[in-house]
């Protein structure tokens, strides 16, 4: 039998501490500097680096990482891989564009998907899929009920989930970078391969946005830091819709956060354990991407003996980490640069101040940093 965690709740601000407003999350970037495109090589990405005991920055790049990695550390990754959950359609009706993301399968043949069109969209209208090459796929949607998430539809065919996304499916870019290209145009088959890291599990293709800190890895820069005798170790966080949503309430500890399912083997419970072990040579926890500090935050503080686990601990995770949250298992984490007013911005800031995130913010956009999912990084060591 799996073992299973109930929901992991928000994090509930003390009485004695102020809420975290959101506006404290805000800083101006200039929109040239939202990455288009990914580094290449990955990991030729710039990293800005902070250590936790001073305010020095350092500037160097992803490849450099094993320079600051020790032998006994434990690297964690999140291995999900992403769907082509885009949308792209036309009203059978009307011809007018349609627009989506594809959440889940609800029942054989039925799915829930967000839908967007300039027109209103009814139940019983049709929408037709076009593939990546903009021609028709073989069926259609037909729009059954509207839904708190989306829209209930019927997806036809008797392919699989997978298959029909292999086909019919865009790469789910997050907004944000869709917006910044305008007129540039890049062929989705490059998608496909860049917003995907180089150690996704295809069996682990839930999610709708990738683990973009996990991108800048190279197999080659994989194998550099196992030679210097740091523990690789993966989780899986489906990261969902919400990880896009911004947060719309004055204060942060008002914001509906959203949940996502997480799996975590016996053997990083064991690792976890032997690296905050002082007798076995108190490795540090780093965590690669805002999703694997997550999924090890919400195991409890006490975590249950490895060899009492025959299968692996699955949960539910809504944990909001803000300023002054208390780190229970990461002691670091690599990371990229975030969207103003996130919740992804006030994990950052919990682990080394608000202030001095801002700060390093601040110098990232004077040393004309790339910002987000497809930008350059930063490293946060204790």
């Amino acid at each position: 039998m799996l073992s299973r965690y109930n929901t992991v709740r928000a994090l509930t601000v003390p009485m004695t501490q102020q809420p975290l407003r959101v506006d404290d999350l805000d800083y101006e970037l200039p929109r040239e500097l939202i990455a288009t495109r990914p580094a290449e090589p990955r990991d030729s990405a710039r990293l800005l680096i902070m250590h936790g005991n001073g305010n020095a920055i350092e500037h160097r790049h992803v490849r450099d990482l094993p320079d600051y990695l020790r032998a006994g550390d434990t690297l964690v990754f999140n291995r999900t891989a992403v769907m082509p959950a885009r949308l792209v359609g036309r009203r059978v009706d009307t011809g007018g564009r349609v627009e989506g993301l594809f959440l889940e399968e609800v029942a054989p043949g039925q799915w829930l998907v967000m839908l967007r069109s300039n027109g209103r969209l009814r139940a019983g209208q049709r929408v037709q899929l076009l593939d990546t090459d903009g021609q028709p796929y073989e069926s259609a949607l037909e729009l059954v009920e509207p839904r708190p998430e989306g829209w209930l539809v019927n997806a036809g065919g008797s392919q699989s989930v997978a298959a029909m996304l292999d086909r019919a499916g865009w790469t789910p870019l997050p907004p944000y970078i869709l917006r910044a290209r305008g007129e540039e145009k890049f062929r989705d088959a490059l998608d496909r391969q860049w917003y995907q890291t180089t150690f996704a599990d295809p069996r682990e293709r839930r999610s709708v946005a990738a683990p973009t800190a996990g991108l800048h890895f190279t197999p080659e820069l994989l194998a550099r830091i196992e030679n210097r005798g740091v523990r690789r170790i993966d989780v899986v966080l489906d990261i969902g819709l919400g990880t896009f949503k911004p947060i719309t309430a004055e204060t942060i500890d008002q914001h509906p956060m959203h949940a996502e399912r997480f799996v975590v083997e016996p053997s990083v419970i064991e690792a976890i354990q032997q690296a905050h072990n002082p007798a076995q040579g108190s490795g540090r926890i780093i965590a690669v991407g805002t999703t694997v500090v997550r999924t090890l935050e919400s195991l409890p503080a006490l975590l249950p003996d490895p060899a009492s686990l025959s299968e692996p601990v699955i949960g539910r995770t809504e944990l909001l980490i803000s300023p002054p949250y208390r780190f229970k298992h990461v002691d670091g984490m690599l990371t990229n640069f975030h969207l103003p007013r996130s919740t992804l911005l006030a994990l950052v800031g919990a682990m080394v101040g608000l202030d001095r995130i801002k700060a390093a913010y601040r110098e990232a956009i004077r040393q004309r940093y790339r910002f987000y999912s497809y930008g350059d990084a930063m490293l946060i060591l204790p």
